[in-house]
């Protein structure tokens, strides 16, 4: 019985590995937004190095205190980031299951398939990135308990857990993970200092932001389909709305003065989550805009997107 278990097993990673390329991102100094495809559907952007104003004005509509304050930061390397969010599709193929809310019942002429994954933790997020990055072979950036296998990791905490709130970046991998929440914002922006990164500034405007995202008042009250807005510069569509995506971050309040690749507090009280959902207004969905839960959490409204260097 073992041994039948792990011959499917096997064969069932390399029938995965077989959906996967690494090769497509071999290619030395891409150009900014260029996007390459991976597999079943993770499709990656380009986003070059560069400075960017991260936070939001005090005089921006529909602002929170904890976007500011405003300050430079740089970000020193370029990284691949994935064109739209983990869909359901692709984490039914890592992970064996499918653990969304709205997991039947699409909108009318959209994928199943292709609706955003949600009800996932941000611990949840980390065994999916190591596992990818297993799946396409590259070396995962995960370690916890001392290894980068999620299968030595133990069961998925559903509470805090002090040792997966302590896990760590592997030095020199090249593997899939959560972006910092610098990175996230710098990709959002592609370049923008507008609220939105279409140049909208008004997050009460539904004829400004209809084009970009699913929001309350054009979802439906439900999760729909990635990838049916017009993308930003740099190629990535979603980052406002559709369901709110996982950072590495803990959140704390930004110091004031300038950083180079910032990755947040060594611990806090929540990981931060960035850019709205299909549930809220726009005001939430902003690129500055910040929201933070336990990393515990499974919430219909949170999924994810993944970068690699």
């Amino acid at each position: 019985m073992k041994k039948g278990i792990f011959l499917r097993t096997a064969a069932l990673a390399v029938a995965l590995a077989g959906l996967f390329s690494t090769n497509l991102y071999a290619q030395a100094e891409p150009m900014p937004g260029e996007i390459r495809a991976s597999g079943a559907g993770i499709n990656a952007a380009w986003i070059p190095p560069g400075t960017f104003l991260m936070g939001s004005p005090a005089d921006e509509a529909g602002r929170f205190a904890n976007e500011g304050p405003q300050r430079l930061v740089t970000i020193s390397a370029g990284f691949w980031m994935g064109t739209y969010p983990v869909t359901q599709e692709l984490w039914q193929q890592v992970m064996g299951n499918n653990p969304s809310h709205f997991n039947a019942n699409p909108a009318a002429g959209e994928a199943q398939g292709r609706r955003p994954v949600e009800q996932i933790s941000w611990y949840e997020a980390l065994v999916f990135a190591n596992r990818l990055s297993m799946i396409e072979g590259f070396s995962p950036a995960y370690s916890i308990h001392g290894s980068t296998n999620p299968d030595h990791w133990g069961p998925v905490p559903a509470s805090r857990d002090a040792a997966w709130d302590a896990v760590q970046i592997v030095p020199g991998s090249n593997g899939w993970r959560l972006p910092t929440e610098a990175q996230w914002e710098y990709a959002a922006r592609a370049g923008t200092v507008s609220a939105f990164n279409n140049g909208a500034n008004n997050w009460q405007s539904q004829a400004a932001l209809a084009g970009i995202g699913w929001f309350a008042f054009n979802a439906g009250g439900l999760s729909r389909e990635v990838g049916r807005h017009t993308p930003n510069a740099w190629g990535l569509h979603d980052m406002h709305g559709g369901v709110s995506e996982w950072v590495w971050d803990w959140f704390a309040l930004y110091p004031g003065h300038a950083e180079t690749d910032p990755h947040g507090a060594f611990t806090g009280p929540a990981r931060v989550r960035r850019g709205g959902n299909w549930f809220f207004s726009g005001q939430f969905a902003r690129s500055a805009a910040r929201c933070f839960v336990n990393p515990f959490l499974r919430l219909r409204v949170t999924g994810l997107r993944l970068v690699r260097p």
